[in-house]
Order: C-alpha cells, then structure tokens, then sequence
C-alpha cells in the first residue's frame, strides 16, 4: 500500500488521503468520516492508526473532510446539509472505485461521523456495510434504573443533588447546536431495512456515552430485533473515553474493528497473495 492526498469531488473541493493497493485491485474499500469537526485524522490520530491497520490487511482506504471541514472547502451549492453530506461521499467511493476498483464500502464514523454514515448507508446500494463508533442510543426504563438506582442509594449523592436545585445557578445553558437526533421508531426501522438489504453492522459505544448509554443490554432495549439479526455486531468499552484519549484504548478499538472486517466483510484482490506492504510519506 502506498499512501497518497488527492483533491476531487465535482467542485474539486474535497480534500483527503488514500491508502491505495500497489497492485492489485480490491473489491471493499474503507471510507473513515469526521468526527464533529476534527479533521481527517481524527481524535488523536485514530482513522490514521486504523486506516494503516486496514491498508496492512489490504483494503483500501480514504480519510478525508466533508464540505467545509478541515482541509475542504465549500462545494458553492446551496444544498441541506444531509443531502452535501450524501454527495460528498458518494465522490469518496468514486474515487476510491476509480483509484483501486473498489465496488462496495465500509463506512466508518465517531459520533457525527456514526450518524452521517447512518445517514449514508440508508439509501446508498454501494454501502456493504457501517461501523458506528458512539452513534445512537436512546435512555430506556433499564438505562434510568442503572443510571439512578447507584446514586439513591447514597444519602451524600442525595443531599448534593437537592442543593444543586436549590441553589440558584449563574450558568449560562449552552446551545445545542441545532443537533436532532431521530425518533427511535425511525432508527429502529431503518437500521432493519439497511439489515434486510445485506449489510453487515457493528456497533462500538464507548464509556463516554454514560448519559446515553450505559450497559450492553440497552442495545437490546432499543433496538428489539435489530440486536439479536445475524448481520449486527455490538461492543461496549466501558473504560474507554469518547474520543478514545488513551493509546491502549485507541488500539483494542483499531484490534476489534480489523477483526470484525476480516470475518464480516473479508477483502477479496483481483490479483489474491498477501497482503501488500504499506509506504507513508508522513501524510495527514
């Protein structure tokens, strides 16, 4: 594999690197996208570290930055940002499909990077499948009692929590960005139908998530049968930080997402062999 940036898309607006096969031609190419607004590399350099883990496994690769993030700029249309979001990574698998002859794509995405894959692998055919790293979740009955029942039980956590109301608060309540999350019903149903069309699915929630999403069994609880469907694949790191802050964390993230698209979505060469070598340049 060698590493290599390009520019493209329809404006030539888009900006990110490659990992690209020396050889032989791939079948599943790996398209990593923004988290929040972290540029390509992602929090602490983790889509470099996953992208050169994958590259040794022979996939191909791209990181780069969605319309008006990080290194790109404007696409100049005056688009909804769902429907920018959807363009822009159809031109990623373009080039991915141009440069290595990659025919079907695995998206990866942190936080706003989950949902715009989400929002992605709902109606592009090419998408075989998504990883989720902290995407949605929803507080059930079961999150409540776990979240809640620790702190009852302490009189001092009580105590402190009535002050706290009472207490008159000189914060000024921070904005929320215009951010909407889903109905659950909605979730549910298209997570069902990205399933039933023979996408493989992994979800990876972290212990950064514990406002939202604190036990295995939630998964279950939200989303019924997408949980037990053979094609879904589930994770909770407990110990690890959102945005993966510390090297061992970020590496059992990069081991278990090298496994499971070894045995989910296997890379498939038209030349076959080994897995290629990988040559950097220092690139971002």
């Amino acid at each position: 594999m060698t590493e290599q940036a390009f520019r493209f898309g329809r404006a030539g607006h888009l900006v990110g690197i490659a990992g690209l096969p020396s050889a032989a031609s791939a079948q599943t190419g790996i398209i990593m996208l923004n988290a929040g607004l972290v540029h390509r590399i992602g929090p602490f350099r983790l889509h470099v570290a996953i992208a050169r883990r994958l590259n040794a496994c022979g996939y191909p690769t791209l990181r780069f930055d969605l319309s008006t993030l990080g290194d790109s700029a404007a696409s100049d249309e005056s688009l909804p940002r769902a429907q920018q979001v959807r363009a822009d990574v159809a031109e990623a698998m373009d080039l991915l499909g141009k440069q290595a002859g990659c025919t079907r794509f695995v998206l990866i995405g942190l936080c706003s990077g989950a949902e715009n894959a989400h929002l992605v692998a709902c109606s592009d055919p090419r998408v075989a499948g998504a990883i989720f790293l902290d995407g949605f979740a929803y507080r059930t009955p079961g999150f409540l009692l776990r979240h809640y029942l620790p702190k009852l039980a302490n009189p001092v956590r009580i105590w402190r929590f009535v002050h706290r109301r009472l207490r008159p608060s000189g914060r000024i309540a921070a904005p929320d960005f215009g951010v909407v999350v889903p109905p659950l019903a909605q979730v549910r149903a298209e997570l069902a139908d990205m399933l039933q069309r023979g996408l493989k699915l992994c979800f990876v929630y972290s212990g950064g998530t514990s406002e939202y999403f604190n036990h295995r069994r939630q998964f279950r609880e939200c989303y019924g049968a997408v949980a037990s469907h053979p094609g879904t694949t589930l994770e909770y790191f407990k110990a690890a930080d959102h945005t993966y802050i510390l090297e061992g964390d970020r590496r059992q993230l990069v081991d278990t997402i090298e496994r499971w698209l070894l045995l989910n979505l296997p890379q498939v060469t038209a030349g076959g062999g080994a897995c290629p070598t990988i040559s950097t340049t220092h690139l971002t």
